[in-house]
């Protein structure tokens, strides 16, 4: 499926220069947003997952049909401050400072195959920060997948060694 057709272009939003990349159109559109889950739980089931990951908050939106459909488990990986249990963090880099990742420390058994998931592979920051954290408690992450990468920003760079999927680039 051509997925272009459903991400609407959105010009210097949310500041001058940048055009976003809207997945809500794609989203609100259940069969297009159906066949998108439904090529990353292929993708995955390949994998063996045990359990799929993702980072807020739109690793949620993405991560959480995908576990669903595997009957696997989903864990969270949120902002500091935004767990209410026990987590390890992480501190990584923005285009303008720094941000902390935070999971629970009881999210990943060791060993345990690990899919992670969100809407945008970008700079590849947040996924290159919430690898570390998986791994960190122990897990394998055996694939990735993403329903956009912006290749001219080079996040697949950081995934080297990674099986990634993503389902459109610009």
């Amino acid at each position: 499926m051509d997925y272009k057709k459903h991400i609407q272009i959105v010009e210097d939003w949310p500041k001058e220069g940048v055009q976003f990349k809207d997945i809500t159109p794609l989203m609100d559109n259940g069969k297009v947003f159906k066949s998108a889950v439904d090529e990353i739980v292929a993708f995955a089931r390949q994998k063996d997952i045990d359990i799929v990951v993702g980072p807020e908050a739109r690793g949620f939106i993405i991560g959480c049909p995908v576990s669903y459909a595997l009957e696997v488990g989903f864990a969270p990986v949120r902002k500091e401050g935004k767990l209410p249990r026990d987590v390890i963090k992480v501190d990584y880099g923005l285009e303008y400072g720094k941000n902390v990742l935070t999971i629970h420390k009881d999210a990943i058994k060791p060993g345990q195959r690990v899919l992670i998931t969100d809407d945008l592979l970008a700079t590849g920051g947040t996924i290159e920060a919430t690898i570390n954290l998986v791994e960190e408690l122990g897990g394998i992450v055996v694939g990735c997948a993403f329903l956009v990468e912006l290749s001219y920003l080079n996040g697949l760079g950081k995934l080297d060694g990674y099986d990634v999927l993503t389902l459109t680039r610009y």
